[in-house]
C-alpha cells in the first residue's frame, strides 16, 4: 500500500471516528434537550414555574419533616425547664428565645448569675439541618451540642447529669413521660435525644423565597432578585449556599483585612477553631452561620459585633470580598435577605 493510500486511510478512520464523536454529542444534547423540555412542561404546570432547581445554589427547606410529635413534646418542655440549670434560673431558651428569631438579640449571650458567655447566641431555628454546632464547629451533632451549655459554668452552672436527673425524678410528669416514650428510666442519652429532637422541629419552611426557588417567578420582589444576583456576584454564595444559605462550612474571618485588630480587644473566643484544634490555619475561623430568617437575628457574627444588616455585609464586603458595597447595592441584598425569612407552625416568624 503505497504512503498515499496509508493516509487516505488513515483520513477515513480520523473522519469516522469524528463523525461517532459528533453524533454522540447531538445524542447526549438531544438527550439534555428532552429533559429540558420534559422538565419546562411539567414545572410550568407548577405554580408558572420559571427557575430550574439544579441551576440555584440555594435549595428550599422542606415543608414536612417525620418526628415522633411525643418526643418534641417532650422536648420542648425539657428546652424550656431551668431545672437543668445548676441554680434552676437558666433553661435553654434563655439564649434561644422563639419569639425573637431563635435568639437572644443581645451581642454576647448572659448566662448563669449574669456571667457573660463571651459569644453571640446562634439562632436556633434550622439547626438539625447544620453540619457543626457552636461558633467554633466542636459538636457534631445536636445531641452532643447540648452538652456544652449544660456543662459550662458560665451558661447553666456545670451540674452534673447525676444531679439533672435527680431533680426530673421528683417530678412524676417527667417519669411517666420518659417510661411511656422511652420504656426506661431518665438517664442522660434520653434526655439528650428528646431535646435534639424538639431542636429538629424548629425548621422554618416557606420563605418567600423558597417560593421563587420551585418556581413561583412573583414569590419575590423585583429588589430581592437584583439583590440575589448581586449576591451570587459579589461571590457572598460561595460560603452562603444550601438548604441554609450557610451553615455548611467553616472559613476565616479577615480574609482581606485584620478584622480583629481593627476591631480591637480580642479575647480566646475570637481564636475560633484554633481552640479546638490548636492548629495556627484555625485562628479566627469559624463555621460560616446560616442565613435563613437572618432580619430577625440581629446582632451578627460570633461576637455580637454588628448591630445591623446594613453593617454586617458592607463588612462582609471589606474583610470578606475585599470590596466597599455601594449603598444602593447593600440595599438590594437586604431585600434578598428579608425574602428568606419562614414560617414556624404554620406562622410567618417575627
Amino acid at each position: 500500500m503505497t504512503t498515499r493510500e496509508l493516509f487516505q486511510k488513515k483520513l477515513s478512520k480520523i473522519f469516522v471516528l469524528g463523525l461517532l464523536f459528533s453524533l454522540a454529542i447531538l445524542a447526549v444534547w438531544g438527550i439534555q434537550q428532552l429533559k429540558q423540555q420534559s422538565f419546562s412542561q411539567t414545572t410550568d404546570l407548577i405554580n408558572n414555574r420559571e427557575i430550574a432547581l439544579a441551576t440555584e445554589p440555594i435549595l428550599p427547606i422542606p415543608i414536612n419533616l417525620e418526628l415522633d410529635e411525643a418526643k418534641v413534646q417532650l422536648g420542648n418542655q425539657l428546652f424550656h425547664d431551668p431545672k437543668l440549670s445548676s441554680n434552676d434560673t437558666i433553661s435553654c431558651a434563655t439564649c434561644h428565645l422563639l419569639d425573637k428569631g431563635g435568639t437572644d438579640r443581645i451581642p454576647t449571650s448572659v448566662g448563669m448569675l449574669g456571667s457573660n458567655t463571651g459569644v453571640n447566641s446562634p439562632t436556633v431555628y434550622n439547626s438539625g439541618f447544620l453540619f457543626r454546632y457552636f461558633w467554633d464547629g466542636r459538636a457534631k451533632s445536636l445531641e452532643e451540642q447540648i452538652e456544652g451549655p449544660i456543662s459550662a459554668a458560665k451558661e447553666m452552672g456545670g451540674l452534673g447529669w447525676s444531679e439533672i436527673i435527680e431533680k426530673l425524678n421528683d417530678s412524676p410528669e417527667y417519669v411517666k413521660a420518659f417510661k411511656k416514650l422511652y420504656n426506661q428510666e431518665i438517664n442522660q442519652d434520653n434526655i439528650k435525644d428528646a431535646i435534639a429532637t424538639f431542636e429538629r422541629s424548629l425548621y422554618t419552611p416557606n420563605a418567600q423565597f423558597d417560593y421563587y426557588l420551585k418556581g413561583n417567578k412573583n414569590a419575590i420582589s423585583q429588589q430581592a432578585k437584583e439583590g440575589y444576583s448581586l449576591f451570587k456576584s459579589y461571590g457572598c454564595i460561595t460560603c452562603h449556599q444550601g438548604m441554609l444559605v450557610g451553615g455548611n462550612m467553616f472559613q476565616s474571618l479577615g480574609l482581606f483585612g485584620d478584622y480583629f485588630a481593627d476591631r480591637g480587644n480580642v479575647i480566646k473566643s475570637d481564636y475560633g477553631r484554633y481552640n479546638i484544634t490548636g492548629k495556627e490555619e484555625d485562628r479566627y475561623v469559624f463555621k460560616v452561620p446560616s442565613l435563613r430568617n437572618i432580619e430577625l437575628t440581629a446582632p451578627y457574627f460570633h461576637d455580637g459585633n454588628p448591630q445591623t444588616l446594613d453593617e454586617a455585609i458592607k463588612l462582609m464586603g471589606k474583610y470578606q470580598l475585599g470590596v466597599d458595597i455601594p449603598q444602593q447595592d447593600v440595599d438590594l441584598i437586604i431585600s434578598f435577605l428579608r425574602s428568606l425569612t419562614g414560617e414556624y407552625q404554620g406562622e410567618p416568624l417575627s
